[in-house]
């Protein structure tokens, strides 16, 4: 049955054999592994990972997917909104970390990178496509335009390694955008637990980047009555990600 892609899903499925074949080398999956495929689509990615893995669950918010994959069988389907679905439940009932994976909606990819931070304590690895400019942020070093909140919140929690750049006749419908796969990585010990206090640093720092931040994250130090030492006379853009896990650290830690 012929699948037309839906606009509202952004649905761009991949049809590229020799991108396929890149990505499940990468993935490298084996058998007895917690694999999560976010959005299988039409099972590009689906039928070579199940193949070599011998199980795979696929979260798939499309219903007509969604049934399509109940009716071939051979995978665990999670119809849902990939923000709505509990991770952590799902590497409880696998009693493994998690190896996440898949071709994400470029019109959610942010929101899901956030959402699956929340878990990186249970995930071994993720591998995902993502529009090129985004893997940009999520990699950049301080001081380039790409360099922001994104690229802090990850680097935070993963070790982030971009792999190969995917072209646009790689999918059907083609998207408008250049893609990217990336690996992700959680680090075995950050030095932060505080992701709450650590964001609400970040987002103060961005929330103005041409200002100096003493115009931004000095006010809400300020609001916060902290004194704790920082170079506010740069912009959020100059500072490395371990700066501002110092700061986190520091207004994190009891008084006396």
């Amino acid at each position: 049955m012929k699948h037309v892609a839906r606009k509202r899903f952004g649905q761009h499925f991949l049809v590229d054999e020799a991108v396929v074949e890149r990505i499940v080398a990468a993935v490298d999956p084996r058998p007895g592994e917690a694999l999560i495929e976010v959005g299988p689509g039409l099972g590009a990615l689906t039928r070579p990972l199940r193949e070599r893995a011998g199980a795979l669950t696929v979260i798939e918010l499309d219903r007509d997917l969604a049934a399509r994959w109940r009716r071939i069988g051979g995978v665990d389907v999670v119809e849902a909104d990939v923000l709505t679905v509990d991770f952590a439940a799902l590497a409880d009932a696998a009693a493994r970390p998690l190896r996440v994976l898949g071709n994400l909606p470029y019109n959610i990819s942010t929101p899901i990178l956030f959402h699956l931070l929340g878990v990186a304590a249970r995930v071994s690895d993720q591998h995902f496509m993502l529009q090129r400019e985004v893997v940009q942020r999520m990699a950049a070093a301080p001081g380039g335009k790409d360099y922001g909140r994104l690229s802090v919140m990850l680097q935070w929690r993963y070790a982030i390694e971009p792999l190969f750049e995917v072209p646009p006749a790689a999918f059907e419908p083609p998207p408008r955008v250049h893609s990217a796969v990336v690996r992700m990585r959680p680090l075995a010990r950050p030095r932060l637990a505080d992701g709450a206090l650590l964001g609400e640093i970040v987002a103060s720092a961005f929330s103005q980047r041409r200002k100096l931040l003493r115009h931004t994250l000095g006010r809400w130090l300020q609001a916060r009555g902290a004194g704790v030492p920082f170079d506010l006379q740069r912009r959020a853009e100059e500072v490395p990600v371990a700066e501002y896990l110092a700061l986190a650290l520091a207004l994190g830690a009891p008084a006396g």
